[in-house]
């Protein structure tokens, strides 16, 4: 259907064209006939020729168009929302500054430099509008509606005392313990889930590998959890940086627009955060925080299970999964012995507690 239209448009513009231009044509060639002769014959022969033409160019024009459907289709109502305002603001922009253009007696000023003019504020005004979308979202989202019954925010509140947005990353959906934490309200304030990090957990589900799309899955069911059965507020961010590649540098550049703070248990990201100065919300860091305190000298009853790195370590694991490596421990794997802790070191990683038997101790 859409050749035959682009088939039927070209053909159209064939016969004006013969219409208009073939009758001087044809008395500059010498044929002299009636006037209504010359512009029939003029719109049929510029018709035709323009129908044959288009055998060769009617493809071409037909996949551009369907190319154009197809992104335009595909890409986010706030892209095409704020890019199509752009576009207006510029083209205004450029009419206006053509106006006193025109006046200018000067035959190439006046014709080419407002077509110049539209084209490059018409274009400048879409990519502001396309790109700076997000910031735009954010001023608008600032004011969120209060439920019934609580006091409108006042417009002298400390900002510092309102809760920002909590983005959450891949990987502390994946890890489950964001819900339980939500559950126990810990986490204040408004949970935002990026788009593209909706994607990344969809492709992981549908991974061909047995323990990543076990991994998706379970991301998706708490996803689920924090959307119908626990009491947050969860926000679905649709945008997206296009000129962005890496989730993670997409979810610092979110953090920045909404100033907002990125919930993770990724140590590099956690990094990456504090260098550029973005508030981060590690979920290891306050599991450690609330694991029960293990200062040296402290005695403990633990189970040796395997060989350390070093030579002749020991290594145990407390009920929270924390490491315990003994020196001089690797004759008592798979026995219960009493150690003494040496020193504790305590990272966003995690934290690892060293100690060695209490009988070296009292034989020393």
């Amino acid at each position: 259907m859409l050749k035959r239209i682009v088939q039927l448009f070209i053909v159209i513009t064939g016969g004006t064209i013969g219409y208009l231009y073939f009758p001087e044509l044809f008395t500059t060639m010498g044929l002299t006939w009636q006037n209504w002769i010359q512009s029939v014959l003029g719109a049929v022969l510029g018709a035709l020729i323009l129908f044959l033409f288009t055998f060769w160019i009617v493809d071409y024009i037909v996949d551009f168009l369907r190319w154009i459907e197809d992104t335009l289709v595909r890409a986010p109502v706030a892209d095409l929302l704020f890019g199509s305002l752009g576009l207006i603001v510029g083209l205004i922009i450029a009419y206006l500054i053509n106006i006193p253009v025109q006046d200018i007696q000067i035959q190439v000023v006046n014709q080419v430099v407002p077509i110049f003019l539209t084209f490059l504020l018409g274009y400048f005004g879409f990519q502001v509008g396309f790109k700076r979308k997000d910031e735009f979202l954010n001023l608008v989202s600032r004011k969120e509606k209060k439920p019934e019954g609580e006091l409108q925010e006042d417009s002298t509140l400390d900002p510092a005392l309102i809760p920002k947005r909590k983005i959450l990353d891949t990987s502390v959906i994946i890890d489950g313990r964001i819900a339980d934490i939500c559950d126990t309200h810990f986490l204040e304030g408004t949970i935002v889930i990026p788009q593209f990090v909706l994607e990344e957990l969809q492709h992981i589900a549908d991974s061909s590998d047995g323990l990543k799309r076990n991994r998706g899955r379970r991301g998706l069911d708490v996803l689920n959890r924090l959307q119908k059965d626990l009491p947050v507020n969860v926000e679905i961010y649709e945008g997206d940086f296009e000129d962005i590649q890496e989730v993670d540098s997409k979810l610092v550049k979110l953090a920045k627009v909404m100033d907002g703070i990125v919930v993770t248990n990724d140590f590099n990201l956690n990094k990456v955060c504090e260098f550029q100065n973005v508030q981060v919300l590690n979920i290891n860091d306050l599991a450690n925080a609330v694991k029960p305190v293990v200062l040296p000298g402290e005695e403990m009853t633990i189970q040796v299970i395997k060989d350390g790195k070093e030579q002749n370590q020991g290594v145990a694991y407390l009920d929270d999964g924390t490491m315990i490596v003994v020196e001089e421990g690797k004759d008592f794997i798979g026995k219960t012995i009493e150690v003494v802790v040496t020193s504790v070191l305590q990272t966003s990683a995690g934290r690892m507690i060293f100690a060695k038997p209490k009988s070296l101790e009292k034989a020393l």
